[in-house]
């Protein structure tokens, strides 16, 4: 079964902005190495001969013209954005660490 470290899915929770205790973290520990172990047996699979597809069944894709058409002004695009900066919405950062709270780090 691929492994994963204790320390990989604490990082994975840490993406995920999950809290896991120390029995869920060992759970998580087996669940997620389990899942990894069937994707490697679905990527054992040749799939050599099967042709590129969008969909399970044989469909056409409509298509619309791509064409230029008016914005909405700023302040009714922006109406109910929970938080604005100027006139863009702000949004927390996907990248960034969580602030950690009460570690005395804070600035």
């Amino acid at each position: 079964m691929p492994a994963l470290t204790r320390k990989e899915v604490e990082e994975i929770a840490l993406l995920a902005r999950l809290h896991l205790e120390t029995d869920e973290l060992e759970r998580m520990e087996r669940e997620l190495g389990a899942i990894l172990e069937h994707f490697q047996t679905i990527a054992a699979v040749d799939t050599s001969q099967v042709p590129p597809m969008t969909h399970a069944v044989p469909m056409d894709l409509r298509m619309r013209a791509d064409t230029a058409e008016p914005s909405l002004p700023p302040e009714l695009a922006l109406a109910a954005a929970p938080r604005r900066a100027g006139d863009l919405i702000a949004v927390p950062s996907s990248i960034a660490p969580p602030a950690r709270t009460g570690t005395g780090t804070e600035p």
